[in-house]
């Protein structure tokens, strides 16, 4: 109800843009507005930028009206509105920047109304710029992009807080990794004034522009002279203070994401990021940032668990982060349960409050339970290179579960997009696992805990979903859901691979996939992929399964040269301009009827294979039927994406024709400003004239301006000077308060001792006294032992006698246990042979399973061909009892025995 309820909406609102273009009135400029208002209420961004047909050209109209400088302003600022709302999403974002360049379209509604930058339309285009162009690379070839940089660069300095903000917003975003953007800023001749402006914004009071000013100074000076004094070692802890500050303790969510970008930049600077791991108060700014995964808030832990990811490109930092979230977790465990028991207050866990960001549902926030995966997976890559495993074993036992439990499929079926978003986690958790199992302590673990039902599971999901069940379906190159199924399909394997030998059933199971004709499409996918990992990740698996019986090699082959044949075709058609469109488009619409009479062609000839089928005993006609079901699917595929790009580019034609309409509106449009900027400069002229005589006087103002200046540098440096010596008394009294607080602890522990040590004199004199009881019953008791000694000396003799009898019985041990001995060499060599037997087994184990999984196949086909023997011998046997009846006449008691 909710799509029809959007489908009409979008027809009234496509209507309502027709006829605002063909008259312009405030009747119908008023409904146009109550369609977009009511459109906003329905909630269809996502259907908006879906890139359907309707939606596009609702999109494309709206735009249009935007960059029209004649649309009415109240109903541009309603368009603007809602393009503020679907630019919120990033998938959205990116359609508005690269379908409808929205980025132009702004910038030069921007450029007409630069001299009047007061107005609504000017705060909410750069409002809605700031949004459109964060974390996004805009080409400087963009409409306007060089006015839009200089109206930016002119209204920083504006006393105007509402619109100095914003534009210090967008610059920060269009300088980010910009390098086209970053060389114009530098090439201008203002560019010193502009950088002073930035550094005296660094002791503004609100936090937001202090990081914006900040940004762009790292963007544009980083590697300059002006940012080597800027972030100099003695600089350097200050401004990571201010940034951690800011993460911590931050007045808005704007803020900490520009403050973490900054960060994540600086990161990327060597010697900054030195910098960081000598920084002395690291390791309190880092746990209060891991203090912030505590909250509930999904949007401030994405930031931190992106700058965590971040603090992990740098070795020290990442291990300094390792020991600190996975330190000894199991003596810290049982305290947590057991303070929690008591009721009492327990110090947050950063470790377990990233087990809970990565536990998060399917239709959890993306961006946080994807960090905390590849966070874990940086911390434990930091396990096996330098930390001890045995410190992260017991949190191993936590983690693991989690993990395995994320790989389950859903029980209800996914959607398109809810399949993308299980494979990219999957692929997440898998690298997690192989990183584990990299480690020999871990992957005994691991092996503990996975079961060969599960890895079966997750490969059957994803081969038996529309996707990647294509055969030579040539579209799945450019299928962005195949591709990261692909990827899942061959770290699953690899997981596999790695521990057939430690997991039960693991082995015969890996096989058994390998020789899966499903297997080709992954297969074919990764080995043409762009990311060398994926190409290695298949070499390794083909590999292990090119000796096998069953594996369908043939196909593999046939399906890589079809998606290279695609590919070139593609590529040829992408080369072609634009103005041979027509010419094109000729042989596309001619192909598909030779592509079906090829496949009418290769049927006949399928139908007259299997007539000559007794005659022909030496072919093997089910390979061929493989191979020519292959080729037909594709035939078919091929005809349809061509269809398909016949309908791209007649789309693509459409909108270039609304290009060069609006191109020629626009034109119009510089004609008039032309003319009406001839006439402004006439009157400039007139003007000049009596602004000369102001020239000299406001000349007169400079040089009493310039006296006033030295003076308050003056003035400043005194100031500084009496700063540097408040610094320092603070520091001694701080010095003298830290001694007094020391000396006064030391009183009290000689007092406490002095207590003590008076207990125990009193303690003394009384063991002194009973020493001395003890020592008269002493002296009675030695007489009376003296008497025994006496009596003991006899006894002693006696010993002496069974002692030489025991040492003559431990010679005749000792000649024993050497025979002994001799026995246990003999054990050790028969040992020896029992092992060297054993490694002879496995092997053979090995072959067996291989064996038997081709015999399960074989067994399969078997079973089908004796099933189709079974009901043709019911046939002949009714015929038989049929035509038994009719010779004989009656059907009384007589039976017809077909038994040999």
């Amino acid at each position: 109800m909710q799509r029809m309820d959007a489908t009409t909406c979008l027809k009234s609102l496509l209507l309502a843009i027709s006829q605002y273009r063909n008259n312009r009135s405030a009747t119908n400029a008023s409904q146009l507005k109550t369609q977009i208002d009511d459109l906003s209420g329905v909630k269809c961004g996502r259907l908006l930028v879906s890139g359907q047909v309707l939606p596009s050209e609702c999109l494309s109209g709206l735009v249009e009206l935007v960059g029209d400088p004649n649309t009415c302003p109240a109903l541009t600022g309603t368009i603007i509105s809602l393009l503020a709302q679907l630019a919120a999403d990033d998938e959205s974002r990116e359609a508005l920047h690269s379908r409808y360049n929205l980025t132009g379209t702004l910038a030069s509604v921007i450029h007409c109304n630069s001299a009047t930058p007061r107005e609504p339309v000017v705060l909410q285009c750069l409002q809605v710029l700031q949004k459109l162009t964060y974390s996004m690379r805009i080409p400087h070839c963009t409409p306007y992009m060089d006015e839009l940089i200089a109206f930016l660069i002119q209204h920083v300095q504006s006393p105007n807080e509402d619109i100095t903000m914003p534009c210090l917003g967008v610059l920060a975003n269009l300088c980010r990794s910009n390098l086209f953007v970053q060389t114009h800023v530098k090439s201008l001749s203002h560019v010193k004034a502009f950088y002073r402006t930035l550094i005296n914004f660094l002791a503004h009071s609100s936090l937001t522009v202090v990081v914006f000013a900040l940004s762009i100074l790292a963007s544009l000076t980083l590697n300059e002279g002006v940012g080597e004094k800027l972030f100099h070692a003695k600089n350097i802890h200050q401004t990571f203070q201010l940034i951690f500050n800011i993460i911590v303790n931050g007045d808005g969510t704007l803020t900490c994401k520009y403050a973490v970008d900054l960060l994540v930049d600086l990161l990327k600077n060597p010697k900054i990021a030195d910098y960081l791991t000598r920084y002395e108060h690291f390791s309190l700014c880092l746990s209060q940032v891991l203090g912030l995964l505590q909250g509930k808030d999904p949007d401030s832990a994405a930031m931190v668990l992106e700058l965590l990811v971040a603090l992990c490109s740098v070795p020290g930092l990442r291990r300094q982060l390792c020991q600190t979230v996975l330190r000894a977790q199991g003596p810290r465990l049982q305290a947590l349960a057991k303070k929690e028991g008591r009721g009492q207050w327990v110090e947050p866990d950063p470790g377990l409050a990233l087990l809970q960001w990565a536990s998060l549902p399917l239709d959890g926030p993306e961006a946080c339970y994807l960090q905390a995966l590849s966070l874990f997976a940086e911390l434990f890559e930091e396990v096996t290179v330098s930390v001890p495993s045995g410190s992260a074993q017991a949190f191993l036992d936590l983690l693991l579960p989690v993990l395995l439990g994320l790989l389950h499929g859903p029980s209800i079926p996914l959607s398109e997009l809810q399949l993308k978003k299980h494979c990219v986690r999957a692929a997440r958790v898998m690298d997690l696992l192989l990183v584990l199992s990299s480690d020999d302590a871990m992957k005994m673990q691991v092996s503990q805990q996975l079961s060969s039902q599960l890895c079966v599971l997750q490969v059957e999901l994803l081969l038996s979903s529309s996707h990647m069940d294509m055969g030579f379906s040539c579209p799945a190159t450019s299928s962005d859901l195949s591709q990261v199924g692909a990827e899942v399909i061959l770290k699953v394997l690899q997981l596999m691979s790695r521990l057939k030998q430690l997991v039960r059933d693991m082995e015969t199971s890996f096989y058994r996939i390998l020789q899966d004709q499903r297997m080709v499409t992954p297969l074919s996918l990764a080995l043409a992929s762009d990311h060398r990992e994926h190409v290695q990740t298949a070499l390794r698996i083909l590999l292990e399964a090119a000796p096998l019986p069953d594996f369908p090699a043939v196909i593999l082959g046939e399906c890589i040269a079809a998606n290279n044949a695609y590919r070139h075709r593609e590529m040829e058609l992408s080369m072609q301009s634009p103005p041979n469109l027509g010419r094109s488009l000729a042989p596309l619409t001619a192909h598909p009827p030779t592509s079906s009479q090829s496949i009418h062609n290769l049927i006949e000839k399928l139908q007259s294979s299997m007539e000559l089928q007794e005659q022909v005993k030496d072919v093997r006609v089910s390979e061929i039927m493989d191979v020519y079901e292959q080729k037909i699917c594709a035939l078919a595929s091929k005809e349809g994406r061509l269809q398909d790009l016949l309908e791209a580019k007649a789309l693509a034609l459409s909108q270039a024709d609304r290009l060069i309409a609006q191109y020629r509106c626009q034109r119009a449009q510089a004609e008039a400003e032309a003319r009406k900027l001839a006439s402004l400069l006439k009157e400039a002229e007139r003007r000049k004239e009596e602004l000369q005589g102001e020239l000299s006087t406001q000349m007169l103002e400079a040089e009493r301006a310039k006296a006033d200046i030295q003076q308050l540098l003056q003035h400043n440096t005194r100031l500084q000077t009496e700063s540097q010596e408040h610094q320092s008394l603070k520091g001694s009294y701080n010095e003298l308060l830290h001694r007094y607080n020391e000396c006064e602890r030391m009183l009290k522990e000689l007092q406490a001792a002095h207590i003590s040590l008076n207990k125990q004199t009193d303690t003394l004199r009384k063991q002194n006294e009973s020493l001395k009881v003890h020592q008269d019953r002493l002296l009675t008791q030695l007489a009376e032992q003296e008497e025994q000694i006496k009596g003991l000396d006899s006894g002693l003799q006696e010993r002496r006698a069974e002692i030489l009898d025991l040492q003559q019985e431990l010679k005749r041990q000792d000649e024993h246990s050497r025979e002994r001995e001799t026995e246990r060499k003999d054990m050790e060599d028969t040992m020896d042979m029992l092992r060297k037997e054993l490694s002879k087994t496995e092997l053979a184990k090995k072959d067996a399973s291989i064996k038997a999984s081709s015999l399960e196949l074989q067994k399969s086909q078997l079973e089908a061909k004796l099933q189709k023997k079974e009901e043709e011998l019911s046939k002949h046997t009714q015929m038989i009892a049929m035509i038994h009846s009719l010779s004989s006449g009656k059907l009384k008691n007589e039976t017809v025995n077909l038994s040999l």
